[in-house]
């Protein structure tokens, strides 16, 4: 049965089941229509989760950049040239959009928001009506608030287009300063060393990744970044970029560092003006606050990916700014149920991985470093061990330091450094923090042992059955 709710501009629609369709003053049927802003993983996600839930429906999405549908998270290795071109980062076509009845309006702004008319007022189209809306518009890097910020060769990698242009500008660059160890930091800093740019890297923590990583995980890296020729600037504030025009030199609280180019990674916050211009509630990270079906506070209006907070599924704390893959499954919670559907998506455990000099670091929920700073008691269970047979060619290291609560031992997160195998790590230990599992769980699992591709001691187990003998050892178990 098709419900008929009142006409786009009404007030009868509180859902996107609601807002099926509706009759024109002429009779006929006009087919549902949902109205996203951004063309990124969670717009996308987002279009095609309407599509999957309502194949008639009517999808527009407005995107201020050029393209869509490409890897932005490929970029530092382009860069890098561990990837030969850009091109390999694009995952669809701009037709294959207009066949799957994906309208994109490119280059196109949405200047302001009536949620109560239900209309988008688009630069250049006008004012247009919707029956449900979805906020997809991303981050943008947090402003490092010094002078010289306004200097042409400061880069912020986002834009395929522009990174297209500052790649032709890397071969010409002999010395380059990344600002802040955020993990787009690691990867560019990483990248530019490859690249053989003299790299230096300025952050005001004590070791990368400060705020999420673990000193211990982080120290192979420092030491594959040194053989590298990065030179690392920690514990370092920014004052501000130096140049008449074009920045030359970084300003820090250790002098100043001359450079022809500064990637700037500072860390992601929310786009989220718009949607609080609009009325929707702003959470505590700036991101918009979302349920599980990712509906804000407004019926009918849906939100996904960097411009919104989710909780941590052990905490409760508000977090924002995730991962592409988080992104994307938000996206399509969002588009199910902006057309009609019935999706949910849960807490997060947020497993992550990157590589990082010549290791590849990972984890899952929190470190030492996060636990410590939220006041989270843990015992701790590590193991030094290998992904493959001893024996095997390129067999490579594999830390593994799992943290449990006191008394239940139940997982409460993980992190590992190592030569492969670290991804699929991450992503198993993050379901086992969410269902529960125990030291004495990871203690017994079985393992694949194959000397290719894995050892007869799996790091995992070993932490674990290392984790409950210390605990045995101190006569608490």
């Amino acid at each position: 049965m098709v419900v008929i709710p009142e006409r786009p501009g009404g007030s009868g629609v509180t859902s996107a089941r609601a807002a099926a369709s509706y009759e024109s003053d002429e009779g006929f049927r006009v087919p549902h229509k949902t109205v996203i802003i951004g063309g990124g993983a969670a717009g996308l996600g987002a279009a095609g989760g309407v599509k999957a839930a309502r194949p008639d429906a009517e999808v527009v999405v407005y995107t201020e950049y050029e393209d869509v549908a490409y890897s932005p998270c490929g970029i530092p290795y382009v860069h890098g040239k561990e990837i030969s071109d850009f091109d390999k980062l694009f995952l669809a076509s701009k037709e294959q959009y207009v066949e799957a009845g994906i309208d994109v309006h490119y280059e196109t702004t949405v200047a302001k928001v009536d949620t109560a008319a239900r209309k988008v007022h688009v630069d250049g189209e006008g004012a247009v009506a919707y029956d449900t809306l979805i906020f997809a518009t991303g981050f943008e890097y947090a402003d490092p608030g010094v002078p010289g910020s306004d200097l042409d060769g400061l880069y912020y990698v986002k834009n395929i287009r522009r990174a297209m242009e500052w790649d032709r500008v890397l071969d010409s660059v002999k010395k380059a300063v990344v600002v802040e160890a955020t993990p787009l930091g690691v990867e560019m800093t990483t990248s530019l060393a490859h690249r053989g740019i003299e790299t230096h890297l300025v952050d005001p923590h004590s070791w990368p990744l400060g705020e999420m990583a673990d000193p211990d995980i982080m120290a192979p890296v420092e030491e594959s970044w040194r053989e590298l020729g990065v030179t690392s600037h920690f514990n370092t504030e920014l004052r501000g970029f130096v140049g008449q025009g074009h920045v030359t030199a970084v300003s820090t609280s250790d002098g100043e560092i001359p450079c022809d180019l500064v990637v700037v990674a500072t860390h992601k916050v929310a786009n989220a003006r718009l949607a609080a211009d609009a009325g929707l509630k702003i959470g505590t990270t700036g991101g918009v606050i979302v349920d599980e079906r990712m509906q804000t506070s407004v019926p009918g209006v849906y939100a996904a990916g960097d411009c919104t907070e989710i909780p941590h599924g052990l905490t409760r704390v508000p977090l924002q700014g995730l991962t592409g893959s988080h992104a994307y499954a938000q996206g399509k919670t969002a588009g199910t149920n902006a057309g009609g559907g019935d999706r949910k998506y849960k807490a997060v455990y947020v497993p992550w991985g990157t590589p990082a000099g010549k290791w590849i670091i990972g984890g899952a929920s929190f470190g030492e470093t996060t636990a410590t700073a939220l006041g989270i008691p843990y015992v701790l269970g590590q193991a030094q061990g290998i992904s493959r047979a001893r024996y095997y060619p390129d067999v490579k290291p594999v830390k593994v330091k799992l943290l449990a609560e006191p008394g239940s031992l139940r997982l409460i997160g993980a992190q590992i450094v190592g030569g492969e195998g670290i991804k699929e790590r991450a992503d198993f230990l993050a379901m086992a923090v969410k269902h529960g599992f125990t030291f004495h769980d990871l203690a017994t699992m079985e393992n694949v042992y194959s000397p290719a591709i894995g050892a007869l001691n799996e790091p995992i187990v070993v932490a674990a059955t290392n984790g409950l003998d210390e605990l045995r050892k101190a006569g608490k178990l």
